[in-house]
């Protein structure tokens, strides 16, 4: 496979969001224009194809590749080792800066063009972008006609950048561990150019003597580093004997070194430095030991010690317990004497403000993230850290640490928070039930589930739900949902469980109560609601029964003959219509029930004159798509038909019903054995407790 790296990554991006994704969100992400996203895609169907993945355009949804689970797999680690023939903005600009950053010389750009295979005006627009993210670490980008280009600032900030560029790039303890296992003597396909790149900054050997000497210096410290922090050391300490032994050596303030002297973090990194010299064999300055005592008092410390009783009486406990306070009053909630949460900020911003008095950068990788699920948190976290420290200039890359730290101890909170959720089908009665039944099961904050049908919407107050999620897409629904699969994956899980993360925060930050539901006490109102339920499973149970397919049939003349069935028992009225429901319910998404040979066919309609519920047994399996969007096999058809205008109570019985099929192995394995009076017993007994459970009288 030879394709270009933005082909690549549009795929990795469609293989990551098996849901689906707009072209407009791809284009964003990649920075390019929809247009070049559509062209791009156009070269890359054969190739999908190729391994059986069908690139499904969907309005509303946007793209997504479908196909099984086994070929999806495959054509990611076929993508992993893929000959790339170019690369993306982002990638190209790294390779630059890494470059830039080793080079002891100005650079032509005609060389930087001919090795990454752009015009000379493609590398002046990626300088541009340069320019503005090596001004952070305090380092100007030199351009000259006839000079070429070069990063110029102190040795320090220079290794700043590349420890950040490595940790953008690669996972710090992905980068560890691959040195240490020798994965990439191995094989380095798996990695991108500039992960290769990168890789090759540092001598492998040296990384291995530098971790053990960092792991044994880490018991004399008088307090814990978190596992990020000795990462980060070891990653800084790798590229600073790289850049030694390059002849660039750090040139540290004599004063402030002799400040240093007296504390246990110099004694400390003067061990390291020194227990480094003899295997290594060379001498380090030192300057360097200072380099490292700062990075020390620089480090983020771990939660888990007591920091409240190790500085009682320094001004850092007072300045979290008055940034707390003012966060609180912000927020609207009492103040929050969470222990935790004060010991926490101690010992995030202990080193934090060490580090922005010495101008040292700090990268927040989930900064992007966090301003978008706790946009709101984010503002008023920072409007009380310019309150609690006027003096100071904290980046959104450090108050992003501390919106996390709040985050989590608003969650943490032990006042129990009810959700009330959505969910929302094609018909309402049939795999909205199912998704219903998984999210209580799944997500123990979700203590309310509704669940409601297309035809529905317009009648509903959708303002009164915390999350909102439909097996559809919705098409002119103004508000926010997910779109997820009736079957609940573990990727939706996440996106559910994100949601309700946010929700929650916002239900904590507004101190509102848990929604309280009441029934009515109104007898006649029960009393017409027992009628109903009554009739809906009068009717339900007498018209149950189990068909045998014996034909060799397809699942159109399966549904056709499904029809005609019901229409002889009087139960709908038109065959056409009803059959035309079923196939474009077929056709919105996969019915089959993963893990069971059982589709689950289901609509509403005017042209149904009472709630069905039969089972098809085929003799002759049919491959169909399931709910996960997986081809499976099938030899169980179960019909569940509604009218379009009916009780609540009738809809309710049809969506326990659909929840009863999927609710145990056991009940799963009794709707596929086809057994007629054993299932319609089964019903019977489920239906009783279900109107008992009531309490209508």
């Amino acid at each position: 496979m030879n394709i270009s790296n933005r082909e690549r990554k549009i795929l990795e991006i469609l293989l990551g969001n098996p849901e689906g994704i707009t072209v407009k969100d791809i284009a964003k992400e990649l920075e390019v224009s929809a247009r070049t996203i559509h062209r791009d895609l156009k070269n890359t169907e054969d190739i999908t194809n190729h391994y059986n993945l069908i690139l499904e355009k969907k309005s509303g949804v946007g793209l997504r590749l479908v196909g099984m689970e086994q070929d999806r797999r495959q054509f990611l680690s076929a993508l992993a080792n893929v000959t790339v023939f170019d690369f993306t903005p982002e990638e190209r600009q790294s390779i630059i800066l890494a470059t830039l950053l080793e080079m002891k010389e100005p650079i032509k750009l005609f060389t930087l063009s001919t090795e990454l295979k752009v015009t000379e005006a493609t590398i002046s627009h990626d300088l541009d972008q340069l320019e503005k993210e090596i001004a952070s670490y305090r380092l100007i980008l030199i351009r000259k006609r006839g000079y070429g280009v070069e990063i110029a600032g102190d040795e320090a900030n220079k290794r700043a950048a590349l420890s950040s560029l490595i940790s953008k790039h690669i996972d710090p303890f992905e980068f560890v561990s691959l040195i240490k296992d020798n994965i990439q003597k191995k094989s380095q396909d798996q990695f991108s150019a500039i992960s290769n790149r990168l890789l090759g900054l540092v001598n492998p050997e040296h990384l291995i003597v530098i971790r053990q000497r960092v792991e044994q210096a880490r018991e004399e410290l008088p307090y814990e580093l978190a596992d990020s922090a000795l990462i980060g050391l070891v990653v800084h300490l790798a590229l600073a004997i790289e850049r030694l032994q390059k002849g660039d050596s750090i040139q540290f303030d004599q004063a402030q070194l002799m400040q240093m002297e007296g504390t246990k973090e110099y004694r400390v990194a003067e061990k390291m430095i020194r227990d480094i010299e003899g295997p290594l064999g060379m001498a380090i300055p030192d300057d360097e030991i200072g380099y490292i005592t700062m990075h020390l008092m620089g480090a983020k410390l771990r939660s888990d010690s007591n920091y409240i009783d190790m500085y009682p009486d320094e001004d850092i406990v007072f300045s979290a317990n008055q940034l707390i306070r003012s966060v609180s009053k912000q927020i609207n909630v009492p103040q929050m004497n969470n222990k935790q949460l004060l010991n926490d900020l101690v010992a995030h911003l202990k080193p934090a403000i060490y580090r922005l008095k010495q101008g040292m950068t700090i990268k927040n990788p989930l900064i992007r993230e966090i301003k978008q699920d706790y946009d709101e948190l984010f503002h008023m976290i920072t409007a009380a850290v310019k309150d609690t420290f006027p003096n100071m200039e904290f980046p959104d890359d450090e108050i992003g640490y501390l919106v996390l730290h709040f985050a989590a101890a608003l969650l943490n909170n032990e006042k129990a928070v009810d959700l009330q959720a959505l969910v929302i089908c094609s018909s309402g009665i049939g795999t909205s039930k199912m998704l219903a039944t998984k999210l209580v099961q799944r997500i123990p904050e979700i203590k309310h589930v509704e669940n409601a049908s297309i035809f529905d919407l317009n009648k509903l107050n959708v303002e009164a739900y915390d999350v909102i999620v439909s097996t559809i897409p919705l098409k002119e629904f103004d508000h926010d949902y997910l779109l997820i699969s009736p079957m609940l994956t573990q990727n939706e899980i996440h996106q559910v469980k994100k949601e309700i993360k946010k929700r929650k925060l916002t239900v904590h930050m507004n101190n509102k109560e848990p929604r309280v539901t009441t029934d009515s006490s109104n007898f006649t109102v029960r009393m017409e609601a027992l009628q109903n339920y009554s009739r809906a499973t009068l009717d339900l149970l007498d018209s149950f029964q189990v068909y045998d397919v014996t034909d060799n049939l397809t699942i159109d003349s399966v549904l056709r003959l499904v029809c005609k069935t019901l229409a002889e028992n009087k139960i709908i009225q038109s065959e056409k219509i009803v059959f035309k429901k079923l196939q474009l319910r077929e056709q919105i998404s996969g019915l089959g029930i993963p893990a069971t040979s059982i589709a689950l066919y289901h609509t509403r309609s005017n042209a149904i004159h009472k709630p069905t519920f039969s089972i098809y047994k085929l003799n002759h399996p049919l491959a169909i798509r399931g709910m996960d969007n997986n081809q499976m096999e099938m030899d169980t058809v179960i019909v569940m038909l509604a009218p379009e205008i009916t009780h609540q109570e009738v809809l309710e019985i049809l969506s326990f019903l659909s929840s009863l099929i999927i609710q145990d192995q056991t009940s799963i394995s009794l709707f596929e054995s086809g057994d007629e009076p054993k299932i319609k017993q089964y019903l019977s007994e489920q239906l009783e407790l279900f109107i008992h459970e009531k309490e209508l009288i």
